[in-house]
């Protein structure tokens, strides 16, 4: 079996084997009060502890024998590649701000690191004063602490550059400027890393934007993705064409978001922690509808919804038939062809369920149907977990919550048992 025959991932629940994660580094130590809304955390993380707090989270997940990758070991392993380094450097330089002389020195500085320093390099960034060359223009007008290659504190959030769907990867695209090189260098990982050699891939970052967060596995072959302030619905219609042509999915569920903070992804506003039950945020609960897309030709023998033989991740795919919408539990069951998709509320109260979902309460990772990690601190809505029969992992999330992301939003699940039939 080939490395990369042994990932996937058709759900939310399947018990999780392999999870791609990203420990908090020299890209935290980076933000400051003038910086940190552009680079979209909340507040000014203390990055020894939340090193501390992910540690712990590796850690629980360790011992339910759960593999645990770092984002940045293998990026170093990948940046051994000639391909590789230049695809980062060129990608990295790409911005209109650097002017060809500083451009022409980093470029050279770049190539001649190693492979680990160029990975520092590349997500922690490079302030102009950190600057020893290149004194053209450019580098004489910027502030001392400007930025010439901008750090990526969100790598934190793991969920978004990536997402598994059966045997694929999709390769996302992220809406915030300040994220954009991330699901570049996540790609590639996917495409010179040994480990995921002849891994096939669909989406790309060069595509519409679409970002991991929002995409949920809600059964085999049941996929549901949020629209609002980070997915737009042309890259939920391209992706939803390239996963049929691919043999992915049956049925994608369009779900409109309110485009706020609070509600950036779908996964701030429902996991998936069994086979038939979901934690939701009970204020929007009544509110949210879902379109459910399949292929025009879906009933047709010759349907594109079986598996092709190309890469499918610039084909058009198949035409699609979209639904009216629904109230997103009916369309959901509907879609996973069972009765009810049970609810299980964040909070006892709309003040209560408010101030949980903030702190990230819905954002849960399921390790296995009925067992799920989640952050201590959101105590109502993990006594309603177990209520519901759920095994709750508790983990500490005061710092890593700064830039607004729990426990699913921190992991990429690279590998998932699939779900029994």
């Amino acid at each position: 079996m080939t490395p990369s025959a042994m990932h996937g991932a058709d759900s939310e629940v399947g018990r999780l084997r392999t999870v791609l994660l990203h420990r908090p580094g020299p890209e935290l130590k980076r933000l400051t009060p003038r910086n940190n809304d552009r680079l979209l955390f909340d507040g000014i993380p203390w990055v020894a502890r939340a090193q501390d707090e992910h540690d712990a989270f590796a850690q629980a997940l360790r011992e339910r024998d759960v593999e645990v990758l770092y984002l940045t070991e293998l990026l170093t392993e990948a940046l051994a590649s000639e391909s590789a380094r230049e695809h980062a450097i060129s990608t990295a330089l790409a911005g209109l701000h650097l002017g060809d002389t500083l451009r022409d020195y980093l470029a050279a500085f770049l190539g001649a690191a190693a492979p680990a320093e160029l990975t520092t390099h590349l997500t922690a960034g490079i302030r102009n004063d950190e600057v020893r060359g290149g004194h053209g223009l450019v580098t004489s007008l910027l502030a001392h602490d400007d930025f010439l290659i901008d750090p990526l504190p969100n790598l934190l959030f793991t969920r978004d550059s990536s997402v598994w769907v059966g045997p694929r990867v999709a390769i996302t695209s992220l809406a915030m400027p300040a994220r954009a090189r991330e699901t570049q260098l996540t790609g590639l990982i996917y495409t010179e890393h040994p480990r995921f050699r002849g891994t096939r891939t669909i989406h790309g970052w060069r595509h519409e934007h679409v970002e991991g967060g929002d995409v949920l596995l809600l059964a085999p072959g049941v996929v549901a993705v949020g629209v609002g302030e980070r997915t737009t619905p042309a890259g939920v219609e391209r992706f939803a064409r390239q996963a049929f042509q691919a043999g992915l999915a049956r049925t994608v569920l369009a779900v409109p978001i309110a485009q706020e903070r609070a509600t950036m992804h779908l996964d701030t506003v429902c996991t998936m922690v069994d086979v038939d039950k979901i934690v939701m945020y009970p204020n929007v609960a009544d509110s949210l509808l879902a379109y459910a897309v399949t292929p025009e030709d879906a009933d047709s023998p010759d349907s594109p919804g079986s598996p092709d033989s190309s890469d499918g991740s610039d084909g058009a795919g198949p035409a699609l038939r979209v639904a009216e919408a629904e109230p997103f539990l009916v369309a959901a069951a509907k879609a996973m062809q069972i009765d009810t998709l049970h609810q299980i509320d964040t909070g006892l109260d709309p003040v209560t369920a408010e101030r949980e979902q903030w702190d990230d309460g819905n954002n849960t990772l399921a390790l296995a149907p009925r067992v799920a990690v989640a952050y201590e601190r959101n105590v109502e809505t993990n006594e309603r977990l177990e209520a519901a029969g759920i095994e709750v992992v508790r983990i500490a999330g005061s710092e890593l919550g700064s830039g607004r992301g729990g426990p699913r939003c921190m992991s990429c699940p690279v590998a998932r048992d699939p779900l029994p039939d």
